[in-house]
């Protein structure tokens, strides 16, 4: 007998290991379900109903190809491309079976949820539809699959039907071929077109049994084929919503319960796929004094790490300054992140950090980087455009004419309004509705994309500029404000500082209305939806003058409109067409009883009436008086942490005993729950004489450093960050503001550390791709377009600051160059606005003191 063959051990581990990695190879190449609970390959991710947030493009089956999200939404839809106020489903459970290889989930319609607030008006109560939505690995391939409780109801056969929403962004110009018919995706929509149902909708782009999508781009290309169900339409989805999208979609057939729809999509992910190697940092730069660190976000299959380069930008061309291994941080959402320090680097002058192949942005490192160019544009541009009962303009443009001079007409009781407000059973005050309220056409900004005033808006906005002039007196003067005449003139001196003169304009509406209704407004907005979906120069939306409803009809009409979600234009009896002379088109006025946000403006116009001293002292006077009176009436105890703030800036104004004894009682409720009030601890600190409250507070406030330094490790970027589906860069800038309070109150327990983080967030430190500042025009890169007024312009509104990187989830952070997603690229007024302000100013003031 022979003895066994020996082979070598080397060569034979070397088999073994290349064995092992053609079956990971094989693995990479087809789809399962990963531990996430969502179909995986290389390079291609397949989601079921991880996000519900259809109106924002985000829910039901989502595909992410190649690095980029392309397809969402898909699930059973009542219209053939619906938009927002339109009804959506129950979502059930998300189930995985992972013997069978399905993921799946039950849905249903109604929901009647969706009529809480009022964002929904429209429901389907004769429909009663149960369904089962699931997803199925095939080999490179998918199916999707919708299997019905029971056949749909009489009459719902041809509007049921599954949608795939398509993202248009990455698809503007590339090819399209479904059934013999091809072409090319427009950057606009094009007719012809019809109206249907009382809808309009454009004539299909094609339809047919398969439908390729990009078929010459190799990161996009993708295919759908009908298995079982109708034939797949491709459909334009803006022709009603300018915010819509690309839609695949085949109705529901007649009869039909199990496999009533089925899809095979078979998109293109690029064998071997990796995502770009990103660098991440600040696109304004860096103060001397402050820590700079870069962020690499990395696939997170990358094991071989490059060094990272900083380079000094001369003359001649990039200069390298430094070279070395970063540090490898650890796997967050679905990348791997290095961290690169450079923090010592002082000199003074223009840089950039590569990594390999890839390059930042240049950046700068100066000790006056934040003097230029960072919170100016949004004190200069954004606030005055957003400037209501003003005509704004801006030597050859005029960002909008004279507007809404005819505000506001008392809204009607008993009625929730499609935007959130809710009138009660009265209007709390001697106007009846649909009655002219005078003292609200002055003053006050339009709210993020649309035009109402909200009083939290309102007054946080009026609030953080006036601590921001308080503490660093930013004098800056590069814009003409007549009140008088309702004019703005950008960039047009006229020595009187801006933020003060910002700040006037945000008091002028809250004290005229509080002088005219007796209280607080909790908002004006439009009173039909055909108004409020407007897009365009304000100064059209209404015809600025008092329309006088006599009879109540034109409330009863809007009312009845808003609804029943109708967002055709409501034609009241004889009168014009609204925005006409004579129309019934004055916005409406809603009030409240809520000791929250009496109180919270309390504090509000505490601090404005110090802010104006010298400069309107009527309107300090009117400001401390309207706080007095709020803080007298608000129904809330004083034991009551709402009375917090507003009690701190009371005090401050007016040195009163009373305040300062609210807030020495409220010190528990502050160590109760110091993350949310350590900082108006800390800023009380150096109002209150009473050692045991003081010694009560630092304490807290040492404990809370200790949680802060916990969250923070739990992040590559420095700070604490819980992404979401809204971007979190609202709250990040909150965050900085406190840590800013919490060091100038107690400097020897918190850093300035993490306030610079915070800043460096904002402006492009942030995890994904886009790498753009979130405030528009502001850095190398920045986020344009955005969702503004302007937006469907495909244009920004310079100092415009957005909510910013949005989570796709579980684990997909995304930042699209789209301007018609509000979580990601809206502008919002109140604290989204004025804490940037305050933040670069603080910043600015700590390292150059």
């Amino acid at each position: 007998m022979r003895p066994p063959m020996k082979l070598p051990i080397a060569p034979l581990l070397g088999l073994i290991l290349a064995a092992s990695a053609a079956r990971a190879a094989a693995a990479d190449d087809t789809l399962s379900i990963n531990d996430k609970e969502y179909l995986e390959m290389t390079g291609l991710n397949v989601m079921l109903a991880h996000d519900f947030y259809p109106e924002g493009h985000q829910g039901g089956v989502g595909i992410i190809l190649n690095g980029q999200r392309v397809a969402t939404n898909g699930d059973l839809r009542l219209e053939p491309t619906p938009g927002q106020w339109q009804p959506t489903p129950v979502v059930g459970v998300r189930a995985v079976n992972r013997d069978a290889r399905e993921i799946s989930v039950h849905m249903s319609y109604p929901d009647e949820s969706n009529n809480q607030r009022g964002f929904n008006p429209v429901t389907y109560p004769d429909l009663k539809l149960g369904y089962v939505l699931k997803v199925k690995p095939e080999g490179r391939s998918f199916r999707i699959i919708v299997d019905l409780d029971e056949p749909l109801p009489p009459g719902w056969a041809g509007k049921v039907g599954f949608n795939l929403e398509l993202f248009p962004g990455i698809l503007f110009g590339k090819s399209y071929e479904i059934g013999g018919q091809f072409g090319t995706f427009p950057r606009q929509p094009n007719g012809p077109g019809a109206v249907s149902d009382g809808d309009y909708e454009l004539a299909p782009l094609g339809h047919g049994p398969k439908l390729t999508v990009a078929p010459e781009s190799e990161r996009q290309r993708m295919t759908i084929e009908v298995v079982q169900g109708g034939e797949i339409q491709l459909l334009d989805g803006r022709a009603q919503h300018n915010n819509g999208w690309f839609v695949a979609r085949a109705l529901v057939p007649a009869g039909a319960t199990k496999d009533a729809v089925e899809w095979l999509v078979t998109p293109h992910a690029i064998p071997g796929w990796r995502s770009d190697p990103v660098i991440q940092v600040s696109q304004v730069g860096y103060h001397p004094k402050q820590p700079k660190v870069a962020v690499i976000e990395l696939d997170r299959r990358e094991t071989e790490f490059k060094p990272v380069a900083l380079y000094r930008i001369t003359g001649a061309g990039p200069e390298k300054v430094a070279l070395r291994p970063a540090k490898d941080w650890g796997n967050f959402l679905r990348y791997h992140y290095l961290q690169f320090d450079f923090t010592q680097v002082v000199e003074p002058g223009m840089y950039e950090v590569g990594y390999g192949e890839a390059r930042s942005n240049p950046f700068q490192i100066s000790e006056h980087v934040f003097e230029r160019d960072v919170w100016q544009p949004t004190v200069e541009y954004f606030l005055p455009v957003q400037m209501a009962h003003m005509r704004v303009n801006d030597h050859y443009r005029v960002w909008h004419g004279l507007s809404h001079m005819d505000d506001a007409l008392m809204a009607p009781v008993n009625h929730n309004h499609f935007d959130g407000y809710l009138q009660g059973p009265s209007t709390l005050t001697k106007f009846k509705p649909g009655e002219h309220v005078p003292g609200l056409n002055l003053g006050g900004w339009y709210d993020a994309g649309d035009h109402d005033l909200r009083i939290e808006s309102q007054i946080d906005t009026v609030h953080g500029l006036a601590l921001a002039w308080e503490l660093f007196h930013p004098d800056l003067d590069n814009t003409t404000i007549d009140q008088a005449s309702h004019i703005v003139e950008i960039h047009r001196p006229d020595g009187k500082p801006d933020v003060l003169q910002q700040i006037e304009h945000g008091v002028l509406s809250i004290v005229g209305a509080y002088n005219s209704m007796g209280r607080l407004y909790r908002g004006i907005q439009d009173a039909s939806l055909h108004q409020y979906t407007f897009l365009g120069d304000a100064a059209d939306m209404t015809d600025n003058k008092v329309f006088h409803d006599t009879d109540g009809e034109a409330v009863r009409v809007l009312a009845a409109a808003a609804v029943a979600g109708d967002q055709s234009e409501p034609r009241i009896g004889h009168l014009p067409a609204l925005g006409s002379e004579g129309s019934a088109d004055d916005r409406w006025v809603f009030t409240e009883e809520n000791p929250a946000r009496e109180l919270n403006t309390a504090g509000g116009l505490a601090a404005a009436s110090r802010a104006l001293r010298g400069f309107n002292y009527p309107l300090a006077r009117d400001c401390l008086r309207i706080a007095k009176e709020l803080w007298r009436n608000a129904k809330a105890p004083d034991t009551s942490v709402s009375r917090l703030e507003a009690a701190i800036e009371l005090y401050q104004t007016t040195g009163e005993k009373p305040y300062a004894d609210v807030i020495v009682g409220l010190g528990d409720a502050v160590v109760a729950r110091v993350a949310r009030f350590g900082w108006l601890g800390a800023r009380s600190l150096a109002l209150i004489n009473d050692p045991a409250y003081v010694a009560k507070i630092r304490d807290a406030l040492k404990g809370y450093r200790s949680k802060i330094d916990a969250l923070e490790l739990k992040t590559p970027y420095g700070l604490p960050y819980e992404p979401r589906i809204w971007g979190a860069g609202w709250d990040i800038q909150r965050f900085g503001v406190q840590q800013y309070f919490l060091h100038a109150g107690a400097p020897d327990i918190f850093p300035t550390t993490y306030m610079m983080h915070a800043l460096d967030f904002i402006l492009g430190c942030h995890p994904g791709p886009n790498t753009a500042s979130f405030v528009s025009g502001v850095g190398a890169k920045s986020m344009i377009p955005a969702y503004g007024m302007n937006r469907a312009d495909w244009s920004y509104i310079p100092g415009g600051i957005t909510s910013g990187t949005a989570l796709i989830r579980p684990d997909f952070p995304e930042l699209l160059e789209w301007p018609f997603l509000w979580q990601q690229g809206e502008y919002c007024l109140g604290y989204a606005t004025s804490d940037y302000v305050f933040l670069v100013l603080a910043a600015d003031h700590v390292l150059n003191p």
